[in-house]
């Protein structure tokens, strides 16, 4: 079960963060003797060398590889037990199928997922599935839905189906006193199932699915899990291996069970039965009535209202004059006097209109259902052909021709002048059996012009003429009427359009917003601060999240990463620059040897990467055409191409790089060039010593085959940034819900996007209206102009408080101060002012802006009165020293003055943190 699962997963990775011998120590103590605990340690180590992250109950790992025949086989290790992943493995599979249009195999059990892809031309050996993540990661709103259209091509349904059968005694034996053969068995079940799938209620058919769903299916487990993948409580990560890893060849052994013999599958185990069930009864069975439907998600108010308004109820749209009353009969079709007088402004007025209308043979008297209406006279041929009514003499013969479809039209009439219906409402008003308004309805709903689902309200009473539209409003809705909401109801599409944007924006309305505090302790979770990841599959997740984000190259390997990786190493990211997963690019130089670099996943930079500047120099522009064949050179053999010096050809490929033209296979030159660009004279080589003793060293700078350390590596033009504005468009909107969560106004400004908030917000509405995000006030303080999905806004409202402190870059997109929350105010005049700035850093404690450190670290900025917020941002900031992030720090100034003599509280917290005294100011080395 799924519970196990977790229970298994969170052992996994509790031993995975220990040493070997402290492993085999907790090992033991949970119960397993030496022999046990060795073999499980080995084990766990040799997964380790195989894929550094290890599945757990936070982490899901993808793993891919070649299998002998050249396909894929892509294996999801997830400790979640075989009832989620058996659901799970169906939905997968059913969305690459979609996507791909290809045969995709899949088997579950209990420690993950197999699946084989077909390798047809649409996979190349570095990305085999470019969007797999996307078909494995489903919303948490559509599994049920999904397993269940998908429940009925698997070999369990048709297991299930024939046992269901056979307890039902729909499989006769000939003779009961012998047994019958298995795949005798098979045939008859499927034979019987082709003629089951016909219709939608078929009892065995619901109990089969029913018993797949329930009893062997963890779908609520499944959704939970999805739920938490959308949330980054459980992270997944992509991996492409050379061969199997440990954990992947025990699911591969099941896998290769599963499918030996899976071609002598006969009939029912190898059809996919095309299902018709009926969702009622289905929902029924599966106790979902009371699940997340659309009915959900309408506002009441906003379906009186709406109904109100087609009605022409309400007062602005109530028939004023003779006109305005034909007008009201030709749109809501035939209506009898007091329906005609409750639409009007002066309902005694309406005969006389009515008698006019007649006598200009613009309306006409029929009865229907054993009552009097008018209706127009257009409609002559419809009421004919549609429920045989006799007209008054004298219409034309063009309004009496027949038409195509009479009785549909009057029901889609019926249906654009109302809310979700019921079949009966509009059987009463035709007069006609329900039986024959049923079959229309379902005519029309498989044409598309209707939609069919439980889209009333429970309890929802439409508006009846005699009631005031703000007493319907205002009064409870009685859910013991048989009109009110609930079951298998009808609406016309446009109308449910209608009703999905009001009911969104009732919904907007009622959404409390957070304080900004809250908010900042959001954003620190979603970018998995409080939650670092690990070894180099956990740097290319944090990298995918800062996507073309702009850093200085000082703060990037000293903060930023290091705050989302543990266990970051310069070797982790030179390692995915080497394998070309991830490339860099600079975004303008800063003072000193500093400059603005961004990092971006392979895959998708061209969608991220800026724009590129100006060619600064003749010599720069050699460099470009040397570069433009393609291909990547090392600093020798471009020197070579050019004919350029060693002095010049360095400055103009760091004027290309801060122009954002170059790059490079690894971060060693842009390291080098931050620690001064020399090389020690500890690694200078040395000189080979002769017979008779040293040999005198050469004149001037030893010569070096690979040129200076700051134009070490190999040198490439970056890729052509998509030009398409579209495309664009919609990948900065991802990127930006991928960052932040919540986007705002501040957030946008911030990143510089083309078109500013004005061209990111209409991408951000029609992501909206596709139901995509969703847009309200969830920041206090912000506008109401904030986007963000569901599962962000839960996490939103849910993140804890945050014990301890985090120092932050000040450009760290994980800061809100100076971007999406404003910076706290100051006292006027004050001279040092915070800002996001190259080289200052932040430190946030419990989501509050506690302290700020100008470039340097002599001058703090204190913006709390908290004496445990200014003892744990102290602490945090000596650990941060400790650690070899900020170097030596000494205070000089605190708020402006002078820490000498200074009684400041902050002064204080410094000094426990450990910070000692000095002529200088407050001190800490390392």
């Amino acid at each position: 079960p799924a519970e196990l699962g977790k229970a298994l997963g969170a052992f996994v990775r509790e031993l995975g963060g220990l040493s070997p011998e402290a492993a085999r120590q907790r090992a033991t103590a949970a119960g397993l003797d030496a022999w046990a605990a060795d073999n499980l340690i080995g084990y766990l180590t040799e997964q380790r060398e195989a894929i550094p992250q290890l599945p757990s109950d936070t982490t899901i790992v993808v793993e891919r590889f070649r299998d002998e025949l050249g396909d894929w086989r892509v294996v999801i290790h997830s400790p979640f037990g075989a009832g989620v992943h058996a659901p799970w493995a169906l939905a997968i599979a059913a969305r690459l199928r979609e996507s791909h249009g290809v045969d995709v195999q899949a088997m579950h059990g209990d420690d993950g997922i197999v699946l084989r892809l077909p390798d047809v031309g649409w996979a190349d050996e570095g990305t085999p599935v470019p969007d797999l993540l996307d078909a494995i990661t489903i919303d948490p709103d559509e599994v049920s839905g999904l397993v269940t259209d998908q429940i009925g091509s698997s070999a369990l349904f048709a297991s299930r189906f024939r046992e269901c059968a056979g307890r039902a005694l729909l499989l006769p034996r000939r003779r009961p006193d012998k047994r019958q053969a298995l795949w005798q068995q098979r045939q008859r079940a499927s034979q019987l199932l082709e003629v089951a799938a016909q219709y939608p209620s078929f009892p065995i058919v619901l109990e089969a699915v029913r018993e797949c769903v329930q009893d062997v299916f963890d779908v609520p487990a499944l959704v939970e899990l999805m739920r938490a993948i959308a949330a980054r409580q459980v992270r997944t990560v992509e991996v492409t291996t050379p061969r199997p890893s440990p954990f992947a060849g025990s699911l591969l052994f099941g896998y290769v069970a599963q499918f030996l013999y899976e071609g002598d599958s006969p009939l029912a185990e190898k059809r996919a039965a095309a299902l018709t069930l009926d969702p009622a009864l289905l929902a029924d069975l599966l106790g979902t009535s009371d699940g997340l439907a659309l009915a959900d998600l309408l506002d009441p108010e906003s379906l009186t209202r709406t109904e109100s308004e087609l009605q022409h109820l309400v007062e602005t749209r109530r028939a004023r004059d003779l006109e305005d009353l034909a007008d009201l009969i030709r749109i809501l079709g035939p209506l009898d006097l007091p329906a005609l007088r409750a639409r009007s402004t002066e309902p005694e007025r309406v005969p006389e209109w009515l008698i006019a209308l007649t006598e200009q043979r613009r309306v006409i008297e029929v009865r229907i259902g054993g009552g009097t209406r008018w209706a127009a006279v257009e409609d002559a041929g419809r009421l004919i052909d549609a429920l045989g009514v006799s007209v008054p003499v004298g219409v034309p013969e063009v309004h009496r021709a027949p038409v195509p479809d009479p009785l549909g039209d009057l029901v889609l009439r019926w249906a654009r002048g109302h809310a979700p219906f019921l079949a009966a409402d509009v059987a009463a008003w035709l007069g006609l059996g329900p039986v024959v308004v049923h079959g229309v309805l379902r005519r029309l709903v498989a044409d598309g012009r209707l939609v069919e689902g439980d889209l009333r309200p429970a309890g929802w009473l439409p508006p009846s003429p005699e009631s005031p539209l703000v007493e319907l409003v205002e009064t409870p809705v009685s859910t013991s009427s048989t009109r009110g909401g609930g079951g298998l109801s009808y609406c016309d599409p446009g109308v449910l359009r209608v009703l999905r944007r009001r009911s969104l924006a009732a919904l907007r309305n009622a959404v409390e917003p957070v304080p900004p505090r809250q908010f900042a302790r959001f954003l620190g979770q979603w970018q998995g601060l409080r939650t670092p990841l690990a070894g180099t599959a956990g740097v290319l997740s944090a990298i995918e999240q800062l996507a073309g984000y702009p850093v200085p190259a000082s703060s990037l390997e000293s903060l930023v990463l290091p705050a989302r990786v543990r266990d970051y190493r310069p070797a982790m990211l030179d390692e995915l620059l080497a394998a070309g997963e991830v490339v860099w690019q600079g975004a303008g130089a800063l003072a000193g040897t500093d400059g603005w670099v961004s990092l971006h996943p392979a895959e998708t930079a061209p969608l991220t990467l800026h724009s590129a500047g100006e060619v600064p120099s003749e010599l720069a522009g050699r460099v470009l055409e040397a570069l433009a064949g393609g291909g990547s050179y090392l600093f020798r053999t471009l020197g070579e191409r050019v004919e350029a010096t060693d002095a010049e050809l360095s400055e103009a490929l760091w004027q290309l790089v801060w122009a954002g033209h170059l790059s490079n296979d690894t971060l060693a030159p842009l390291r080098a060039l931050l620690s001064g660009g020399r090389a020690s004279l500890k690694s200078r080589p040395t000189p080979a010593r002769g017979r008779f003793g040293r040999r005198p060293l050469p004149r001037g700078p030893l010569p070096r085959a690979s040129g200076p350390p700051e134009a070490s590596g190999r040198w490439a033009l970056l890729p052509q940034v998509d030009t398409e504005p579209t495309v664009l468009a919609a990948a900065r909107a991802e990127v930006l819900l991928d960052r932040y969560g919540v986007v705002t106004r501040g957030s946008v400004a911030n990143e510089e996007v083309t078109g500013g908030f004005a061209g990111a917000y209409r991408v951000f509405s029609a992501l909206e209206e596709a139901g995509q995000v969703r847009r309200g006030y969830f920041v206090e303080g912000l506008g109401a102009a904030q986007f963000s999905d569901r599962h962000a806004i839960d996490l939103l409202r849910e993140a804890p408080a945050a014990p301890g402190a985090l120092v932050l870059a000040a450009t760290d997109p994980a800061n809100p101060y100076g971007a999406a929350l404003p910076w706290p105010a100051r006292a006027e005049g004050t001279k040092h002012q915070p800002g996001r700035k190259a080289g200052a850093l932040v430190v946030l404690a419990d989501g509050d802006l506690t302290l700020y450190v100008e470039r340097g670290g002599r001058t703090l900025l204190s913006f709390a009165d908290d004496a445990d917020q200014l003892t744990a941002a102290a602490q945090a900031l000596a650990e941060a020293v400790h650690a070899g992030v900020l170097g030596k720090m000494t205070v000089a100034k605190i708020d402006g003055a002078d820490v000498l003599g200074s009684d400041h509280a902050l002064a204080e917290a410094l000094a426990a943190a450990g910070f000692r005294l000095t002529p200088q100011g407050l001190r800490l080395r390392r």
